[in-house]
């Protein structure tokens, strides 16, 4: 189960010639930082397990609350990047991210890797999309399967962090996420016409990365 009643999702790319900047600012200034925000409880970064997953990463915070994703600490934080995440993320590449509600955790704990399906559906089926997502805990070596709501307007606000950059794209309104053993246990799981056949619209961007980190809770360091 996630630890916590709202996460803040980010995938991204990072220029190739950066690469080792983003590695060393995400591990010592970056995840500290936020998971020493009052009300994030854990982070964790992943990297694709495929070349048919993009952008290459993906981050997920796991808060106490959607308050805490739309509150004054966060904020300071977005609105008083360092130098060091204002060269770093200049150089993010396909950039997504969303503050969103929790609607589903299930299962006995976290995963070596994680399936992220970004998708929309309608209100009405909300019920058939949370059964076929809960209906994956029966597979082998899925350890947790979780369903999550975007909220449009809080991810969209702009900050001093995000001011300028060109690379960030609309957040999604919906995600899934199945966590498993390993990214084999993953394959085949939720296809797009279970998606379809359980109410989903539009296009379903799918990816599968693997665990490379794992930060939890840290003292407040402005």
């Amino acid at each position: 189960m996630l630890a916590g009643e709202a996460v803040v999702a980010i995938w991204n790319g990072i220029a190739p010639e950066t690469r080792e900047q983003f590695y060393q600012w995400h591990i010592h200034e970056h995840m500290p930082e936020r998971v020493g925000i009052p009300g994030f409880r854990r982070g964790r970064r992943y990297i694709a397990a495929d070349a048919a997953t993009h952008p290459e990463f993906f981050t997920l915070y796991e808060l106490d609350t959607m308050e805490v994703a739309k509150g004054v600490d966060y904020a300071n934080r977005l609105n008083d990047p360092t130098p060091w995440t204002k060269a770093t993320t200049s150089q993010f590449r396909d950039t997504a991210r969303a503050l969103s509600r929790v609607l589903l955790t299930r299962g006995p704990g976290a995963g070596g890797a994680i399936l992220t399906i970004r998708l929309d559906f309608p209100d009405a089926a909300l019920a058939d999309q949370r059964a076929a997502v809960e209906a994956c805990l029966a597979l082998p070596r899925v350890t947790g399967v979780h369903l999550c709501q975007g909220d449009a307007a809080a991810s969209a606000v702009r900050t001093t962090e995000t001011k300028g950059r060109t690379d960030i794209q609309e957040p999604p309104s919906r995600f899934i996420m199945v966590e498993a053993t390993d990214a084999d246990a993953l394959a085949g799981v939720l296809p797009d016409a279970a998606l379809a056949a359980a109410g989903a619209t539009g296009t379903f961007v799918r990816g599968t990365y693997r665990l490379e980190y794992t930060r939890t809770k840290t003292a407040f360091a402005p």
